[in-house]
């Protein structure tokens, strides 16, 4: 459905002026293009067109608006034409003249004419009639082109759309017929996205798109989007005060676009990044399982990762084993492979050096899945484990670990550990991704292998040779077979013996849990060999893709389908060196087969008995498909043009060249081999005899049957030309060779169409973000508009699809995938049209970043379900062949060029010529060889069915006549095989080469000698070449006369070919390396037209260049293409100086294109260079800096020794130099170091390109803002002693009150929360008994709980604010303002809680323990590098390696310079100079401190290392401390921690250091090794000279409170009032007063804050300290100087290795602090030596049970009964276990044990962790530490004699927090092992003593916990000491002994006793029984005494005696 309007005229215009209109339908508004100086018409002849997505109601309006168009001022508007269109909606079409009216609405004299239609709802083309449409189509007339209809839609070719909202300008006025008119619009409406004339970056995709500002072609047409304040005010005008929040800009290219649009982009990206190895690490910490499956286990993990394996040590007798072991795996191969590997983790029973062991459950996930978690890591989450034997058994237990994957460069955030008991959570936290049920259940994948064709011959044809001839049999050569592998295992068919098209009809079956953690299937032809089997060809089958797990979703579905195979070429060699494209890796160079197969999944129901319980890959016989299953066969056509085949690599240019085009096999002449045997149709006797030219490349089985050719399928071999020293290209002049191939295969366009309508919309939505960012990063205005214009293009393009996928839900041929997927895509695009249109009203100024991020997920998004995965017709790959060898290739897949009648449908190349560069296949093109080009082609491609060609030539230039093959009786019904142009125009091209920046460093030097090469069509010419820069200016204009383009004009001007240009670097010897590339289209300026504004001259403009697939720089460069008309040259504009000459002088960029340039001054500070490396073995001895720009420079001082001082003499220096006024221009400031040598030679040293000068430009601060600071007090309380004004302070600055409650409320429960948690914290909160128990790791411990506390908050407030963001989007939200006052609200307090050091909360609390802020980062990234005023320049080293991927940037850093610039425009503003103390010498640098010399004193604290990489082949390190600066060298090897990945080391270290020398601290940790040298884990480098002079005061930093004494000491040797003197001085600032009252006064900020402290001996004493302290940790609240200044703190800094570079190999905890030697010295290190753990001692006394299960059945009796007794043991302690002694023959389940176990172990209260030291093994040489959780086990047991006693149940008691015991037997049950929330939790540590009933509890049968048992126990806690002052025996033994138990007598043994036994026996189970039977039996006599006496008196009472 659409609304086209077509706008011819505006008549009766007054005066002269540019005119200009608009047309507004549905709040979408399209601009004409500026028509100049029209006088009283205006014949605009533009087309709009407005997709509607419902259809129109009869009272919608059209507005039509005509301006004067003005440059400057705002546009005036003239009049208004509005329209209803009830009467369009009837009749479909209308022509309406009418007039204007103006604002007052009365009628003008001027009046409009317009054509309006209206396409109705169905959206076919086939409703419009076609008399009234279209012409006949005459035979095409030579020479004039073809005639064309004069319709808006030609029916037959145009399918719905010219793309929406583009206008379709028609040429200038002179050539203005209708004809040419719809041509050009079927050409435009071709493209679903044209790029307007937009200058290159458009029209080349290369990632950077111009905005309209700087748009050198259209300036002339675009009026109104130039300037936006002048769109704001037109707005307010027209729309009556519309809101700018809801303008939105339509695509640039909506404002019209001459672009007839034949030519397609080329693609930029060059190297195929697919198949190359890079390094991964994949590390998985084992921590712990529980709940696993099995009786008294010793469970081993095993981690597999691929064909890796590694096992944990075993764990004895328990069920819940803790492991905690790290184990890494590394890998060099490529990210396919690599994200394919398979991790496996299974728990292994009892296993030893002899036997396997037993495996209880396994878990198995692909390491992509890992790869694409947040983090690239699954934190801390539990596994489910299942057995893959026996698939009806359910889970087998959890496994706890955590599972990182780190490609290079990926850095991993460790997350804050939640607290424990959130981890206990384990249904909530398992090891899964979002989306995927826990329960998980078993499934059935089927691979139905049907059969394959096309396949290669995978052998010599030797051996068959010889068969023939002896038998005269021919047979195929290959014998197939598919192999499917999936999720770790393996299937395969059987072989089929030679042949090519094998059937096979089996299907491979897969068992396996569903949904699959296993990404991908892969599918392999194989070719079974005696030697080795070889890959034919690989397909990956991605499960996300063929599945939906929406709640409408469908389980993975598939075909029947064929997948087309491709890989290396198909000609047999014994060594394929592509062999890898068949494994699938890289993109494959030819068609190998394909195959048909279909994939079904079925849920298995594990309750049902028939399943088989195994996951072995089974094999089996499938029922064959029918033929036709994958869609009708039919005939396609490809057609192939080859315009231009030009940059032939010099290598190859001395032999024919001739290009071969095939697809699938068809047109593959030299190893096509099988001829597809389908049954052909045949189209009827076209003539027998074919042209002479045809025979040459026709073999005798070309022709069918009836004498049509099937295939051309490659051009004439011809020898190439010569272009230049480098290139060479063909001599396709005015004939250009054609190609077509017929090809027959199942019609399955559906697939290809939808696919194409999604990247379409995809890639114009890529397009419009592209703008954005261009936008944003130029800093244009009002990027906020683009975006929504971005959005409605997109909301419409979605409905759009929706409308034309409804049409063809029912075709026929459609799998189950084809419906489900399209159904899917529909629901899809439906919804993101409705949050594109949501969202598109939520884009304000400010919240731009945020959409821009939702937007790049739709891009994704719909990138994602484009991609087809059952494929149809294979794609098209074209060859340039030499001497019938196959050299380089292009491949280009077929659904981009495939034609549909519906515009959106076709490919986006269809029709179209496209620019496609040739590359080496395979490995060959990776590296240095990719970037070169073989060959740059321009082909034209069409492909279709036979019957739809007849358009199949639409797209080509204009101006030709076809060359046919003759058929004989004059039939011409062929194709073309040649094209023969007859209409040419001769041309200029000027490029203007300005400058190139960042450029590839080529030479040793660290420099290049940059030329640059500019090819066009054929001719190619060269810039100079600058020596010795990365940033050559070269100013010079090339001219290339006499460019012949074929083709008609007009078309030449819209859409003129490309220009590539490649830099080089010039070299003395051997020939220019390549640079890098870019392309580039240039203004085209016809004949006729004026050399004048607006689009003339053009504009210099920035080139991305691209060297493989990475960037190299920039190049600035305009470039124009002007057309020789009859006057020959006289008309072009003058170019000063000679052209003609053939090495003439240099030509300059002429005036009107270079910048605009104006004086500016560059002041550089010099303070010294360091770590500078050796240079061809020579030490630097004197270097010097020279510093360039844009050609003028400064040199430095010379340093005359660099050993001794490596700093400068002279600090400042200046030069002036000519920059561009405009920002974005200026040239980059190159930077090299030189050493001078004697007899004044020098060698360079190293070089940096500052890239930006934006941020050092110096921009005089506001007058106005400088005037309101100084205004009145501010006053900023400080008072510590009342909570609340403390939370006033933190909201005063700027948050509101909403978040004063909020931070209160959460650190109330982060009070509580502690109490719960701290360890340490516990006691001191209990007993608070004095400071002296608190020591620094309180500290320590306290912050890092405040430091989760904040991480914790902020995700709250992120998520929460995620939830509102969705919320929104989902209702439509449009009440925003109020959210947005709400989601402000939380993210401020967080903003306060990171500024301020979380003060309050500790205030409020029992326990004041003061905190020091702990950095999860390193202290640069908090304080940007300390580089406030310093700046360090990293200095780079010669070449750069040519696989960019290996070398690192370390590699060629060579040294650094440190020092800063300042730029700014010449006449400085007087008040700077004037200022008191201006120093001239110094310039803008005022203030800076000398660079003498100066001696400090480094002490280092290292309080712990966490996640280090393991060294040893246990996974473990016994890492140690070294740190090196200068020439200090400590290494702390004899205190190395043993096998331990999280040491503490809690040290500190002593360093003396000379600044500038010494200034790279290095803390480095090795890993201790008994025998052979220590290896190095990681290290880390400060850069100690930046913290010691930055503003920040990163020497020493400033704590939260002051105190003289305790653990909190104050470690500065300057007091606070002295420190805050010396800034205040420092920085001019007036103060500090210190007044009454607590008051102090800095500047114009007043603080308030405490006045006394206590000294050692509770003396309380005024002071000033705190005041001070109050102001210096708010310092950054001070006016003009204040800045944040450096808390107390510890870092984590990354620990990386140099051989493993860029992967984080651990983290380091620490801080530096730093006192210089002048000064006071500061007092002893703070003592953070590691806590000691404490001994404790755990008694535990079992009384009695109760309710024990009866295992076993008595001898005599049979009746159950039990030997029970207890079992006990600490976690980590098994070996020391202890028993009760046995309670013989229980009948009842009760025992009497009053027995003591005595448990000594030491505890770690901080860490809630018990501390074990044991030696590993006999073998190790010492002990290690563990620390495990401290749980106690108690186990019931049953004691047999002979056999091994039996296991009944156990409980675990975590000593922290476990339920209080029960009071009674009765009210003990197994909820409180199961429910752990509800009940009260108790922690022994506290309360020391408990006593009470606890379940015992183990699995059943059917895995479900059942009571086995109760026991009533007592557990004890003393510390060592009072342990020692009341001991106690083991048992019952002295001292303080326990009573015997008092057992019933069965015990003793039937025989000595049998009637107390009997007795016993009888009376205890029998004794209500044999109650019953005597109460029975007197009952029984009493009725018989009653019946036998009953008769006697009845006959007294008769007889009454």
């Amino acid at each position: 459905m659409a609304l086209l309007v077509r706008l011819k005229a505006v008549t009766g215009l007054r005066g002269k002026g540019d005119r200009l209109a608009k047309a507004a339908f549905r709040g979408l508004s399209f601009y004409t293009r500026v028509l100049e100086n029209c006088e009283d018409e205006a014949r605009f002849d533009e087309t709009f067109r407005w997709p509607v997505a419902s259809n129109i109601d009869g009272n919608e309006m059209l507005e039509i608006q005509v301006f004067s168009y003005s440059k400057v001022f705002t546009n005036r508007l003239i009049g208004t034409f509005r329209m209803v269109l009830q009467k369009v909606v009837e009749e479909g079409q209308l022509e309406v003249t009418d007039t204007l009216i103006d604002d007052n609405n009365s009628a003008i004299q001027t009046s409009v004419s317009i054509e309006i239609r209206y396409q109705a709802m169905d959206g076919t083309v086939g409703t419009w009639n076609d008399g009234e449409f279209l012409e006949t189509p005459n035979s095409r007339l030579e020479g004039e082109g073809p005639l064309e209809t004069e319709s808006l839609l030609p029916g037959h070719r145009q399918g719905s759309a010219v793309s929406s909202g583009k206008s379709n300008p028609s040429l200038k006025p002179a050539e203005r017929n209708f004809r040419s008119k719809g041509k050009e619009k079927t050409k435009r409406g071709k493209d679903g996205e044209h790029k307007a004339g937009k200058g290159v970056f458009s029209a080349m995709k290369l990632g950077k798109i111009r905005p309209p500002k700087e748009d050198p072609h259209r300036k002339q047409d675009e009026p109104a989007i130039l300037e936006t304040e002048d769109l704001d005010q037109k707005a307010m005008r027209l729309g009556g005060g519309l809101d700018p929040d809801t303008i939105s800009l339509a695509s640039v290219t909506a404002v019209t676009t001459n672009v007839s649009n034949k030519r397609s982009k080329p693609d930029i990206k060059m190297e195929p990044s697919a198949g190359r190895p890079m390094d991964y690490q994949v590390s998985i910490t084992v921590i712990e399982a529980r709940q696993l499956v099995g009786l008294n286990m010793d469970p081993v993990v095993c981690v597999e990762v691929g064909e890796e394996k590694k096992y944990t040590s075993m764990k004895e007798s328990t069920n819940c084993p803790y492991y905690n072991e790290y184990f890494v795996f590394d890998f060099h191969v490529p990210p396919d492979v690599m994200f394919d590997k398979i991790i496996k983790l299974s728990v292994i029973h009892s296993k030893n050096l002899l036997r396997s062991g037993t495996l209880v459950g396994s878990f198995k996930m692909d390491v992509g899945t890992v790869y694409m978690q947040p983090e690239h890591q699954f934190y801390h989450k539990w596994a489910i484990l299942s057995d893959p034997e026996d698939i009806t058994a359910g889970l087998k237990g959890y496994l706890k670990c955590d599972i990182a994957v780190v490609g290079k460069g990926d850095n991993i955030k460790t997350p804050h550990k939640a607290n424990e008991t959130d981890e206990d959570d384990i249904e909530g936290n398992l090891l899964l991704p979002d989306g995927v049920p826990p329960e998980r259940q078993w499934a059935r994948f089927y691979i139905k292998i049907y059969r394959a064709e096309g396949l290669p011959r995978m052998n010599t044809s030797l051996m068959a040779n010889v068969k023939k001839a002896l038998i005269g049999e021919n047979k195929d050569l290959v014998d197939p077979y598919v192999q499917v592998l999936f999720a770790g295992q393996k299937g395969k068919t059987s072989v089929q013996k030679s042949s090519y098209e094998p059937l096979w009809n089996e299907q491979v079956i897969f068992t396996e849990m569903f949904p699959p953690l296993c990404k991908r299937l892969k599918v392999q032809i194989r070719d079974s060999d005696k030697v080795n089997d070889m890959a034919i060809g690989t397909h990956f089958i991605d499960l996300r893709k063929i599945s939906n797990e929406g709640d409408k979703g469908f389980l993975p579905t598939f075909g029947p389908a064929w997948v087309n195979m491709y890989g290396s070429t198909r000609n047999y060699t014994l060594m394929d060196e592509h062999q890898d494209l068949n494994e699938g890796l890289g993109e494959g160079v030819s068609f190998r087969a394909r195959l048909l197969l279909s994939l079904a999944v079925e849920i298995l129901d594990t309750s049902n008995p028939e399943i088989t319980s195994s996951t072995e890959v089974q094999v089996e016989q499938t029922t064959p498909v029918a033929d036709n299953c994958t869609g009708k066969m039919e005939e396609f056509f490809l057609f192939g043009a080859f315009l231009e085949a030009t940059m032939i690599d010099r290598k190859i240019g001395d032999k024919p060249i001739n290009f071969e085009v095939t697809i699938g096999n068809y047109g593959n002449q030299i190893d096509g081999m099988a001829k597809p045997s389908l049954k052909k149709k045949k189209e009827g006797g076209d003539g027998e005899q074919e042209d002479s030219e045809l025979l040459q490349h026709s073999s005798e089985d070309d022709a069918d049957d009836d004498g049509e050719l099937v295939f051309v399928s490659s051009t004439q071999p011809m020898k190439p030309l010569i272009t230049d020293r480098n290139y060479f290209h063909l001599p396709y002049f005015e004939k250009k060779p054609c190609i077509y191939i017929k090809s027959w295969w199942q019609d399955q366009r559906r697939r290809l169409y939808n696919a194409n309508i999604m990247d379409k919309i995809a890639d114009k939505l890529e397009e419009g973000l592209n703008d954005v960012q261009e936008m944003i990063k130029t800093e244009k205005p009002h990027p906020e508009r683009r975006l929504r214009g971005v959005l409605e293009e997109l909301s419409s393009g979605c409905f759009r699809f929706v409308t034309l996928t409804n049409k063809d839900q029912s075709l026929s041929a459609r799998t189950r995938l084809d419906r489900e997927r399209l159904k899917s895509c529909m629901r899809e695009l439906e919804n993101m049209g409705q949050q594109a249109k949501i969202l598109r009203s939520q884009v304000k100024k400010n919240t731009m970043r945020d959409k821009l991020k939702l937007v790049q997920n739709f891009l994704q998004k719909l990138r994602f379900l484009a991609d087809e995965p059952q494929h149809s017709i294979p794609d098209i790959f074209i060859w340039m062949m030499s001497n019938g060898k196959r050299i380089a290739y292009a491949r280009i897949p077929s659904k981009d060029i495939l034609y549909s009648i519906v515009d959106e449908e076709t490919g986006k190349d269809c029709a179209k010529v496209k620019t496609v560069f040739l590359r080496l296949p395979g490995k060959r093109g990776f590296g240095p060889a990719g970037w070169t080009v073989q060959a740059k082609m321009e082909i034209y491609l069409w492909l279709g069915l036979t019957k739809q060609r007849k358009d199949f030539l639409s797209g080509l230039p204009c101006g030709f006549e076809e060359k046919k093959a003759s058929q004989g009786l004059g039939l011409q019904a062929f194709p073309p095989i040649s094209l023969l142009y007859t209409k040419k125009q001769v041309f200029q091209l000027r490029a203007h080469m300005y400058q190139a920046r960042s450029l590839f460093a080529a030479d040793s030097s660290g420099l290049s000698d940059p030329f640059a090469r500019v090819f066009f069509i054929t001719q190619g010419q060269c810039t100079e070449v600058l020596n010795e820069t990365l940033c050559p200016t070269w100013d010079q204009l090339l001219v290339f006369n006499n460019v012949e383009l074929y083709g008609e004009a007009h078309e030449m001007r819209d859409d003129p070919p490309i220009i590539v240009i490649e830099i080089y670097d010039q070299d003395t010897v051997g020939k220019a390396d390549f640079m890098g590339r870019t392309f580039a289209k240039p203004v085209v300026k016809m004949s006729d037209e004026d050399y004048g504004p607006p689009r003339f001259p053009p504009q210099l403009e920035y080139y991305q260049i691209y060297r493989g697939n990475s960037t190299a720089g920039d190049l600035l460069a305009a470039f124009e293409l002007l057309q020789i008309g009859p006057a020959g040259k006289s008309d072009l504009p003058p170019i000063d100086g000679p052209t003609d000459t053939e090495q003439g002088p240099i030509l300059p960029v002429p005036l009107g294109i270079r910048p605009v340039l104006s004086k500016y001054r560059v002041e550089i500070l010099f303070w010294g260079l360091r770590d500078l490396k050796r240079v061809n073995l020579a030490q630097v001895d004197r270097p010097r800096v020279d510093i360039e720009c844009a050609g003028k420079g400064v040199q430095s001082a010379l340093i005359q020794n660099y050993k001794k001082n490596p700093n400068f003499s002279t600090l400042v220096k200046w030069f002036e130099v000519d920059l561009p006024e405009n920002e974005l221009l200026h040239p980059p400031l190159n930077i090299r170091v030189v050493d001078c040598r004697a007899f004044g030679r020098y060698t360079l040293v190293g070089s940096h390109a500052v890239s930006s000068l934006r941020r050092f430009i110096h921009r005089p601060p506001d007058k106005k803002s400088q005037h309101w600071n100084t205004a009145g007090e501010i006053v900023i309380n400080m008072e510590p002693e009342v909570p609340i004004k403390k939370m006033e302070t933190m909201v005063k600055l700027e948050a509101n009150s909403d978040a004063v409650v909020k931070v209160d409320v959460s650190e109330e429960e982060k009070e509580k929360k502690k109490k719960k948690k701290k360890g340490g914290g516990e006691e001191i909160e209990e007993e608070e008994p004095d400071e002296s128990m608190l020591d620094w790791w309180s500290k320590y411990f306290a912050s890092i709980e405040t430091m989760k506390e904040q991480l914790r908050q902020q995700e709250a407030a992120a998520a929460e604010a995620e939830e509102k963001e969705e919320l929104e989007i989902a209702e439509g939200f449009k009440g925003q303002a109020k959210t947005k006052e709400k989601v402000k609200a939380p993210k401020e307090d967080k903003k306060k809680k990171q500024q301020q050091p979380p003060e309050a909360p500790e205030k409020k609390s029992k326990q004041k323990i003061d905190e020091l802020k702990v950095y999860n980062k390193e202290l640069e990234m908090e304080f940007d590098s300390f580089e406030d005023w310093l700046h360090t320049f990293s200095l780079f080293r010669g070449k750069i390696g040519d696989n960019d991927d290996t070398t690192m940037e370390e590699e060629r850093i060579v040294g650094r310079f440190k020092g800063s610039m300042c730029v700014y425009k010449v006449p400085l503003p007087d008040d700077i100079t004037k200022e008191a103390g201006y120093d001239p010498n110094f310039g803008m640098f005022q203030g800076i401190p000398s660079n003498d010399p100066i001696n400090v004193l480094v002490r280092v604290y290292i309080v712990r290392a966490t996640d280090l990489h393991p060294a040893d082949i246990n996974g473990k390190a016994d890492p140690y401390i070294a740190i090196k600066l200068g020439k200090t060298d400590i290494k702390d090897k004899e205190n190395y921690i043993s096998k331990q990945l999280n040491p503490i080391f809690g040290k500190s270290f002593d360093i003396e250091a000379t600044f500038p020398m010494e200034s790279m601290l290095t803390v480095a940790v090795y890993d201790w090794d008994l025998v052979g040298s220590d290896d190095l884990i990681g290290e880390t480098k400060i850069d100690l000279e930046n913290r010691y002079y930055s503003k920040h005061r990163a020497t020493c930093g400033i704590s939260q409170t002051y105190s003289t004494h305790g653990y909190n000491m104050w470690r500065d040797p300057g007091k606070p009032t002295q420190i805050l003197a010396k800034l205040c001085r420092e920085g001019k600032v007036d103060g500090p007063h210190y007044g009454p009252g607590g008051r102090v006064k800095v500047a114009n900020r007043v603080f308030t804050g405490p006045r006394e402290m206590e000294d050692e001996n509770g003396q309380k004493k005024q002071t000033d300290e705190h005041l001070a302290l109050a102001v210096l940790r708010q310092w950054e609240e001070i006016p003009r100087v204040g800045c944040k200044l450096v808390p107390e703190h510890v870092e984590t800094r990354p620990l990386l290795n140099p051989d493993k570079p860029g992967i984080e190999q651990g983290r380091l905890e620490m801080w530096v602090d730093m006192f210089p030697m002048d000064m006071p010295a500061p007092g002893p290190a703070i003592d953070i030596s590691p806590r000691k753990p404490k001994r404790y001692e755990l008694r535990v006394i079992v009384w009695n049970t109760d309710e024990v299960i009866l295992e076993d059945d008595d001898f005599f009796t049979g009746e159950k009964s039990s030997d029970i007794f207890v079992r006990g043991w600490l976690k980590g302690q098994q070996e020391d276990k202890q028993d009760t002694d046995v309670h013989y023959h229980s009948l009842t389940g009760e025992g009497n044990f009053n027995w003591r176990y005595v448990f000594p172990f030491d505890y770690l209260m901080a860490e809630e962790k018990i501390v074990i030291s044991k030696k590993e093994s006999m073998f190790s040489w010492d002990e290690t530490e563990y620390k495990i959780p401290a749980r106690l086990t108690l186990q019931v047991w049953d004691a047999d004699h002979f056999s091994a006693d039996d296991f009944l149940g156990a409980i675990e008691l975590d000593l922290n927090r476990f339920p209080r015991g029960a009071k009674t037997a009765k009210q003990c049950s197994m909820d409180m092992v199961t429910t752990e929330g509800d009940l009260p939790l108790v922690s022994i540590f506290k309360q020391k003593r408990v006593k009470g009933w606890w379940p015992f509890v183990a699995r059943n049968e059917n895995d479900e916990l059942e009571l086995t048992g109760k026991v009533e126990a007592e557990l004890h806690l003393l510390t060592a000491e009072e342990a020692e002052k009341s001991p106690v025996g083991l048992a019952r033994n002295e001292p303080d002994p326990l009573e015997k138990p008092n057992r019933p007598d069965t015990s003793f043994i039937w025989f000595l006793n049998p009637l107390k036994s009997i007795k016993y026996l009888i009376c205890t189970r029998y004794k209500w029984l044999i109650i019953k039977i005597v109460l029975a039996l007197l009952l029984l006599i009493m009725v018989g005494l009653f019946l036998y006496s009953m008769p006697g008196y009845m006959v007294k009472k008769l007889l009454g005696a």
